[in-house]
């Protein structure tokens, strides 16, 4: 027998959820787009620094540290990439409930999931 007060706080461990989510797939965007930026720095420093003849070890190091930016895009994407899904998951799942229509939390995980989708498309 489902009560009002159930649905209700069942409504609520939702949008809780849909916060949750929201919020992680945000952060995980912002980091995403950090170490692109810190890339691309650091490969232009890299570039750089073997166009002036640098030392081995200074070119040996610049190197390892956009390898690991690099890392670190691959990591964050993939983060984002599961975030996004279970976003899309949950999205799904309640989409069509009516307690959902026009809900806030709702609306405004699916305009991230679509901001999500655009700037990483290949998520």
């Amino acid at each position: 027998m489902s009560t009002s007060k159930g649905t209700d706080s069942e409504k609520v461990a939702v949008q809780r959820q849909l916060k949750i989510k929201v919020g992680a797939a945000k952060r995980l965007l912002k980091e995403h787009d950090i170490y692109k930026k810190e890339a691309e720095d650091r490969q232009c420093k890299v570039d750089r620094i073997v166009a002036e003849n640098g030392e081995e070890w200074e070119i040996r190091i610049a190197k390892r540290l956009s390898e690991e930016s690099q890392r670190m895009i691959k990591d964050t994407g993939d983060r984002l990439e599961k975030t996004v899904q279970d976003l899309k998951t949950l999205i799904d799942s309640v989409k069509s409930r009516p307690e959902f229509t026009q809900d806030k939390e709702l609306l405004d995980a699916e305009k991230e999931l679509t901001e999500a989708t655009a700037q990483v498309p290949d998520i």
